[in-house]
């Protein structure tokens, strides 16, 4: 390697091996490989370099260069321009210059655009100068706040037309930005304003559609029946929708007549020419005409046509039309009435011509030359018309329907030959006429179709009424049918057609508007009722405007008229409540009626109660207290106190309490504390604090109710809080998790029991006492909340995760997500239990699993109610050799922790159903007699489940006729004997980690045995002396008298070591004691329970695994302060790393494809402005604005809106002065439009009076 400086100086550098070089204060990276070398240098370069190298292998040898140049020019952003307006609210933009790297100035754009991955940045646009105008007179200008200064923006001319007319072309506009001030005027810009939003196209294709072409149609029969004739044919030029139109080529245009041969020869002699040289009507009545034949359908038969009507010249021929129909039982043809044919009735005339008339004898030879000259002429002419106009078809007529099949005839037009126009029809030979074609067109069915109706008359004379018509979705079957059938909506194309439409849309001249009369102010005895009268005019708009009375033309109708006029008859009338009718203790009281009748003037008259007597009277009774009897008891006063202590697991808003107990709270959480009594009133409740009456402090306070509400608490108020209630009294602890202070029983509560008790000495003691149990439980809770360490990771990720990301990748499951709830409420008889077990324990692992196990106790759900929830039935039974596994396939509660755990409890379960003993393993079993079977219970739990493995004296356990596991994972021992003491040890693993207990086993007796018949237990008992002959029944036993029994060998190795396989073991049939048994057949064995299963899948897991790609850049969106999300690929491969679907990898453990990273571009946050001034003084119309950005912590730079997204937004406008313009001492006017409203007499209407206290408080 070569080196040459820009001053001329060599150098030279030999690489022979890997490593780093220096050369001309340039770092040099050389790597040598087995296939290829390497060499890296690092920009920019020292000097000018020459890489020599040798080569010696073969000529396929490549050497691939890659350079990268510098960027010395970038854009740089410009700072904010000047705002677009002084006051009342603008814009201003930044822009983008660029700028040169080495010299630090700026230079023109062109050197920008140079490199590609310079991308201009787009203008910042904000809000400026928002405060308010001064109007001339000096006051502040209302600004709506829909009238902000328009933004710049993009205009565009119009498209230019295209380029060309098919085929694709192009069209242009200009585009420029303008901008427009606040009184509508247009004014060009420089561009960058507008470059805050994209620029419109300038280009664009047009006339994308192919250009027209010709297509032709089928041949028409030959215009002649033998012979040589002629044929014809339509060619239309064709666009792109498939419609016939101009725009092809005439050059190009296939030809439309041809000759045409008939292989039936002619016998009329006199027919030497075509029949195109004849006459028109004479070819028509010589072509050929399709034979019409009856059929079961009616249909129009057409006869023979007659004779011509004169024998020379124009005459005219007839022939018969009928409707006929076959009937098909007696094949005979019948003759209908013509309505029952449907279609066109076939014409029953037309124009006949057979030769000219002759003339007299004396003009014959005249006539004669005259007509042969005529003819000669007639000859030159038509010759001279031959080769300049002819005859073409130019497309079709109109379908004669839309759908469902129609008839369309081409149409014929006189061509120009020389200039391909249409000419005027004399100029072409009639009788080369083409002949008449049609076809078929729309014959598809039709679709359904909207059906309309008629529409209604106006609903009203004036102001805006309304006219209604029947708008359904129908459809018609065929052509033929004359039904049709109605659809739903839905079947018919959008849009339906509207049902009603406005009419008599002109205002209403005004007049009274009258409500309904109010119901009357007596039933009896002359009332009024009253109505609402308003004079009203309805507009044009179908709003109703509220008028002065003044604008209606006729006298207002009457407001009040008067009702019930009829005589009242005598009622009773309530006077007062009578004493009461006791004066002590709790009485009654009567309401007292009088019988009265009601005058016409209004007045009451006493009547005679006979004459009420027929009415229903008012009893009432009601309960009265007067003062307590001085011999009364009253029932003491009692506080329902819960003996509970309460743990706060995790943060929350707020945190309910009840009386009795403890209280372990994180701070600044909001506590409420009740005090529930019974025959006490809570609104008189006291409450004591270390003995002191509690007051309302800024953050404490007693309710009307009796509660203590405590606003964040904090270290100052833990202690002990008192309720009283009469005589009664309870406590509760208060503890601050976190705050090292001890509480202690403070003097005042001291005093206050010896003045409220005679003995002060028993006072003293309680409270002794009561201080020895201030801390009781501190120890406990505080190992407690230790262990928060090892599963606040999972709920870290639990709670950060995007929902998406739990559902797909972070959670296999809903029971894999760890929820406990926020508030552990422990009984106080669980912790002396637990607290006990500590004095006992030795320490160490033992009191850890103790508290793991508390917790499994408090997160539970639902939790275990007895003995018989807690351990079901237990009959499976294990068919391993190997060592004693046991894998749950039931989930666990959701709320496990995450490393193993073996639940302990310090009881047996007893003697089991057919003498069984069931222990909870790490307690001891001594056996003193014997049984069927002993079960060691090991509950473990663990997320995810743990795998259960049993051991004996420290080797692993191996399964025996008489030892295995059951679908719990417990270890059942059948029979035991002196050969199954031991020390036996559970283990749970899980790959969090692994815990173990253990249990000793002593036999102390039981030198007898013991054997189960049916249902009898015994022991040496005469049922297993021998067995019967015959005997198929269940014997269970152990000593000498069972001779045959089932033995296993181990299990062979599993067939696959992944994706299912299989594994099979021998089982044999023995007999004799162990040591000196025999196999024998296994019918012997029938006896001696159920076999052994000799086969059993294993390696269930898929052949694949998860894959994950490294984690990707730090850029997502931003999820909180500093915290952004970055992903990564988690895939499923297989062994061979070749990519499967996710399937095969279903029920392992997938890694996670989304975490928060920390993000030095998300220290972001909302700055908000001050508030403008409001815009009005008072009423409802006033706002004010402010500016609210999203900025960097930092360097205070404004960032776009969505970056400060994961907070919510503040508001950026708001109401204010929203008080009512109309109280008492401050008629006000609220808008400036309150002259305008005066002059025009607008006041008496309520919603301008309001609104203008101030100008029509005179009116």
């Amino acid at each position: 390697m070569e080196s040459k400086t820009l001053q001329g100086v060599r150098d030279e550098l030999v690489l022979d091996r890997s490593g780093q070089y220096y050369i001309e204060n340039t770092t040099v990276d050389y790597q040598k490989l087995s296939d290829k070398e390497v060499l890296r240098i690092t920009g920019p370069l020292g000097a000018d370099f020459t890489v020599k190298v040798q080569f010696t292998g073969g000529t396929d040898s490549v050497v691939q260069y890659i350079y990268y140049q510098p960027i010395i020019h970038r854009w740089r952003e410009t700072d904010f321009f000047p705002c677009s307006v002084t006051c009342g609210g603008g814009y201003q933009l930044t822009s983008a210059e660029c700028y040169d790297l080495r010299s630090g100035r700026v230079v023109v754009d062109q050197y920008c655009h140079y490199y590609p991955e310079n991308v201009k940045p787009k203008p910042k646009l904000q809000e400026c100068n928002m405060e308010l105008c001064l109007d001339s007179d000096g006051y502040k200008e209302i600004m709506p706040y829909d009238q902000y200064h328009p933004l710049p923006r993009w205009e565009s001319s119009p498209w230019t037309a295209c380029s060309t007319s098919c085929g694709g072309g192009i069209q242009s506009r200009s585009v420029s930005c303008v901008e427009e001030d606040m009184q509508g005027t247009i004014t060009p810009t420089e561009e960058w304003k507008c470059l805050y939003s994209p620029k419109t196209a300038i280009l664009q294709p047009c006339n994308t559609f192919d250009c027209p072409t010709w297509l032709a149609q089928e041949w028409s029969p030959c215009t002649v029946t033998c012979g040589q004739g002629l044929r014809y044919r339509v060619v239309l030029c064709i666009d792109h929708r498939g419609l016939h139109a101009g725009g092809c080529n005439p050059t190009t245009k296939p030809h439309i007549k041809e000759e045409c041969l008939v292989t039936v020869p002619c016998y009329k002699s006199k027919d030497t020419l075509p029949v195109e040289a004849k006459p028109v009507w004479h070819k028509q009545a010589i072509e050929l005409e399709e034979e019409v034949t009856a059929s079961e359908e009616p249909t129009f038969i057409p006869g023979p046509w007659q004779p011509c009507s004169r024998t020379c010249g124009a005459g005219t021929q007839h022939r018969t039309v009928k409707c006929q129909v076959l009937l098909s039982f007696s094949q005979t043809i019948v003759d209908v009435p013509d309505d029952e044919c449907e279609g066109v009735k076939p014409a029953t005339s037309q124009p006949c011509y057979s030769s000219p008339c002759s003339v007299d004898l004396g003009e014959a030879g005249e006539s004669e030359e005259v007509e042969e000259e005529e003819e000669e002429e007639e000859k030159g002419r038509t010759l001279q018309r031959e080769e300049l106009h002819d005859w073409e078809y130019e497309g079709f007529t109109e379908c004669s329907e839309s759908c469902g099949g129609g008839v369309q005839e081409a149409v014929v037009i006189c061509l120009n030959k020389q200039t391909r126009e249409a000419a005027d029809q004399s100029l072409c030979v009639s009788s080369r006429r083409p002949p008449r074609l049609l076809q078929d067109c729309k014959t598809q069915p039709c679709p359904p179709r909207w059906e309309t109706g008629e529409w209604s008359s106006c609903s009203a004379t004036c102001g805006v009424g309304l006219m209604i018509r029947t708008v359904v979705c129908t459809h018609r079957p065929s052509r033929d049918s004359n039904h049709t059938l109605v659809l739903r909506d839905e079947d018919c194309q959008n849009p339906k057609p509207s049902p009603l439409q406005a009419c008599n849309r002109f205002d209403c001249p005004p007049m009274w508007d009258t409500h309904d009369w109010g119901q009357c102010s007596q039933s009896c005895g002359g009332g009024v009722q009253r109505r609402q009268v308003l004079c009203k005019q309805r507009l044009a708009d179908g709003s109703i405007l509220e008028l002065p009375d003044t604008f209606c033309p006729t006298k207002s109708p009457t407001s009040q008229q008067p009702c019930g006029e009829q005589e009242c008859p005598p009622e009773w009338v309530t006077t007062s409540w009578s004493q009461c009718s006791v004066t002590c203790g709790n009485g009654i009281q009567t309401l007292q009626a009088v019988c009265r009748k009601k005058e016409v003037n209004g007045r009451y008259l006493t009547a005679d109660p006979k004459n009420c007597s027929l009415l229903a009277r008012l009893n009432r009774i009601r309960t009265c207290f007067f003062k307590p009897c001085e011999n009364s008891v009253k029932p003491d006063a009692t506080i329902l106190a819960q003996r509970k202590v309460y743990i706060q697991w995790r943060k929350g808003k707020k945190v309910h309490l009840g009386i009795g107990g403890y209280a372990y709270i994180l701070p600044w959480t909001t506590v409420v504390l009740r005090c529930p009594t019974r025959h006490f009133r809570k609104g008189q409740i006291h409450w004591l604090k270390e003995g002191k009456p509690l007051v309302n402090l800024p953050h404490l306070s007693i309710t009307s109710l009796g509660y203590v509400k405590i606003h964040q608490v904090r270290a100052s108020d833990a202690g002990i809080y008192t309720c009283v209630a009469g005589e009664a009294q309870e406590h509760l602890v208060l503890q601050i998790i976190g705050s090292k202070q001890k509480l202690s029983v403070a003097e005042s509560m001291l005093r206050r029991q010896k003045v409220g008790r005679p003995d002060a000495i028993s006072a003293q003691e309680r409270f002794q006492e009561l201080h020895i149990s201030l801390n009781r439980y501190d120890t406990i809770i505080e190992r407690l909340l230790n262990h928060k360490e090892s599963i606040r990771d999972e709920k870290y990720i639990a709670d950060k995760s995007p929902a998406s990301e739990k559902n797909s990748s972070t959670l296999e499951d809903e029971g894999s997500e760890i929820y406990i709830p926020e508030v552990l409420v422990a009984d106080t008889r669980r912790l002396e239990e637990i607290m006990k077990n500590f004095a006992e324990d030795l320490g160490g692992l033992r009191e850890e699993q103790l508290i793991a196990q508390l917790l499994s106790e408090l997160t539970v759900a639902q939790g275990e109610t007895n003995e018989s929830t807690l351990h079901p039935p237990e009959s499976a039974e294990s068919s391993t050799q190997e060592p004693l596994h046991y894998k749950p396939n039931i989930k666990a509660h959701t709320a496990r922790p995450r490393n193993p755990l073996i639940i302990q409890r310090s009881k047996k379960i007893g003697e089991g159903p057919q003498s069984e003993m069931i222990v909870y393993v790490g307690m001891p079993v001594f056996l003193q007699k014997p049984v069927v079977s002993l079960v060691l219970k090991c509950e473990a739990v663990g997320n995810p489940d743990p795998s259960v493995t049993w051991t004996k004296n420290g080797k692993e356990l191996r399964h025996s006729s008489r030892v295995g596991l059951l679908p719990t994972g417990s270890l059942r021992i059948q029979y035991p004997s002196k050969g199954d003491e031991g020390l036996y040890t559970c283990t749970a693993r899980n790959r969090f980690g692994r815990t173990s207990l253990s249990s000793s086993v002593q036999i102390t007796g039981g030198k007898g045995r013991i054997c189960v018949q049916g249902n009898r237990v015994g022991a040496n008992g005469p049922a297993c002396s021998e067995r019967r002959n015959g005997s198929r029944s269940a014997e269970l036993c152990q000593g000498q008298a069972c001779l045959f029994r089932w033995r296993a060998d181990a299990w062979s190795p599993c067939s696959a070591t992944c994706g299912g396989g299989a594994q099979t073991r021998i089982v044999r049939c023995m007999k004799g004691p162990e040591g000196r048994s025999e196999e024998v057949e296994s019918p012997n064995c029938l006896g001696a329970g159920r076999k052994p299963s000799d086969a059993r899948p294993c390696n269930l897991l898929p052949c694949a695994r998860w894959a994950t790609t490294s984690w990707g850049l730090c850029h997502g969106r931003c999820v909180g302060p500093s915290l952004a999300t970055q992903h990564r690929h988690v895939y499923c491969q297989d062994l061979n790393g070749t990519r499967v679907p996710h399937r095969m990898c279903t029920g392992l453990y997938r890694p996670s494809s989304l975490t928060n990273c920390t993000a030095e571009a998300c220290a972001l946050q909302w700055l908000v402005g001050p508030w403008t001034q409001c815009t009005a003084t008072c009423g409802r119309h006033g706002f004010q604005s402010r500016q609210v950005t999203c900025v960097h912590l930092r360097t205070g730079k404004a960032f776009r809106d969505r970056h400060c997204t994961w907070r919510p937004r503040p508001a950026s406008w708001q109401r204010c002065n929203i008080l009512s313009c109309g109280r008492a001492g401050e008629c006000r006017d609220s808008t400036r439009y309150c002259e305008k409203v005066r002059q025009l007499e607008l006041c008496l209407l309520p919603q301008f009076k309001s609104r203008c206290c101030f100008s029509c408080r005179n009116t």
